[in-house]
């Protein structure tokens, strides 16, 4: 039986409960990310102690180590941290949306939108500025949502006909994008392939500002809304039945899940599998209710692109691997596993 503890404010006017080891859960992690953050920050060609690090992020220290420290490794860090934490709610609200094990934002179609706009930025628009990558990114993204939600209309959206019409227009997607990058010139190829194994090489504090607000915005209105979902998982009738109001609520979930991955992807490239992977591990910790599986799944997803981070810069140095094949090397398998697991449902 699950334990909760009991919170109140007067004012404003609050009461709400939470799950006692989801609670233990997230501080536990949040203190494992924060070690990660400051071991990942110290390590590479120059070499910086646990505390040289703690002391240059507090402005002290040797200059040399103040500078690699805050304008080269730490940025790149946190954008890290921001994309895992970012795709991995993103799974774990479209996981409970439609309830499947099997969905998540780059297998839906998201990601592909956000990808084809993308490669079609970078092959199409040569001499415009990169710059512009993560807004036509998110832009793709949020399209072909729209579309998928439309074409998925029939008296209202199920969850069958969602991902059913997301993977389809996802393979789509993946077509699209294949073709832009055979028509393309080969230096754009590059370009645009490094772009879609997913990365976060040379991200600047530019690249932290632009995903920081999206994560503090949507993280925090996601758990607001776990309720609603929570109610849906008793099938539509139920929930219709006790007055949730099923297709605005499942409407705006959707574009929570467009504004959380569509950043991620904007900023990091197309990172694989992290908005599946994250949920399954938070959910086999905490359970399903979704008020304490986001916050788990974000800190899992954090964690799981710094650490893929940490080892495609360490690992084969001086090459810096991006890190969607590390998170497609776990994640790939793990699809399958579950789609062995589930052929009979």
């Amino acid at each position: 039986m699950k334990k909760y503890l009991n919170f109140r404010t007067n004012t404003p006017p609050l009461s709400f409960l939470v799950d006692r080891k989801a609670l233990v859960l997230s501080i536990v992690l949040t203190v494992l990310v924060l070690l990660a953050v400051i071991i990942s920050t110290g390590l590479g060609a120059m070499y910086i102690p646990p505390l040289d690090v703690l002391s240059a992020l507090f402005g002290g220290g040797d200059p040399g180590a103040q500078l690699v420290v805050l304008n080269l490794r730490l940025p790149r860090i946190i954008v890290a941290l921001l994309v895992g934490i970012a795709l991995g709610v993103a799974g774990a609200i479209m996981q409970s949306l439609i309830r499947n094990p099997l969905a998540s934002p780059d297998i839906v179609g998201i990601t592909g939108g956000a990808s084809v706009a993308a490669v079609a930025f970078i092959t199409l628009f040569e001499g415009v500025s990169v710059h512009y990558i993560p807004f036509a990114a998110f832009v793709g993204a949020a399209l072909v949502t729209l579309l998928i939600y439309v074409l998925a209309w029939k008296n209202g959206v199920t969850p069958l006909r969602l991902v059913l019409v997301g993977v389809g227009i996802g393979s789509a997607m993946t077509a699209l994008t294949t073709l832009l990058i055979v028509a393309a010139p080969i230096q754009l190829t590059s370009k645009a392939m490094i772009w879609l194994a997913g990365t976060v090489y040379g991200s600047s504090w530019q690249n932290v500002l632009t995903i920081l607000p999206w994560v503090l915005i949507f993280v925090p209105l996601s758990i607001v809304f776990a309720r609603s979902i929570n109610v849906q998982q008793l099938g539509d009738e139920v929930a219709t039945g006790v007055g949730n109001p099923v297709h605005k609520h499942r409407f705006l979930l959707l574009m929570f899940t467009v504004a959380l991955a569509g950043s991620a992807v904007a900023v990091g490239g197309a990172i694989g599998f992290v908005g599946l992977l994250a949920p399954h591990i938070a959910r086999k910790m905490v359970g399903s209710a979704l008020g304490a599986l986001i916050p788990t799944a974000g800190l899992f997803g954090g964690l799981i692109v710094l650490l893929a981070d940490m080892i495609g810069r360490l690992a084969f140095e001086p090459l810096d691997v991006p890190v969607g094949i590390f998170t497609a090397a776990i994640g790939a398998p793990f699809f399958i596993f579950l789609l062995y697991k589930h052929r009979n449902q």
